[in-house]
């Protein structure tokens, strides 16, 4: 897997399409991640397949979505070297505030991409 700087136009459409529809449900998951302790940085991996990372939240078809998405936080991204030890503190200063943004870890056969999405407004 390479981590591609650029996330072409045809994947950040599938994926924006899919995130309206789960997008309530991940708000939720990082709400409760933040709320009991676990981490002020939740994450959520999504992909076609099952990947080892987090802890499944919503299966693909669902909700009508196409991508599965995993909920996890830093704290695993960096136990399974996704994320580099010295690197924390620059990650941390990038992720956005978790009320306004979900963070996705996206996993796709050709690329991996952190992406921060805005939450639908109400």
């Amino acid at each position: 897997m390479n981590n591609d700087p650029e996330l072409s136009g045809k994947y950040l459409g599938t994926i924006t399409a899919d995130f309206v529809k789960v997008s309530e449900n991940l708000k939720e998951a990082s709400y409760q991640i933040i709320k009991r302790g676990f981490s002020n940085f939740p994450i959520f991996a999504i992909s076609k397949t099952d990947i080892p990372i987090g802890q499944p939240l919503i299966k693909i078809g669902e909700l009508e979505n196409n991508w599965q998405y995993n909920a996890s936080f830093l704290d695993e991204f960096i136990q399974r070297e996704l994320v580099e030890k010295d690197r924390q503190p620059d990650f941390e200063q990038a992720y956005k505030n978790p009320d306004e943004f979900c963070c996705l870890f996206v996993v796709d056969a050709e690329f991996t991409k952190f992406l921060f999405i805005p939450y639908p407004e109400d």
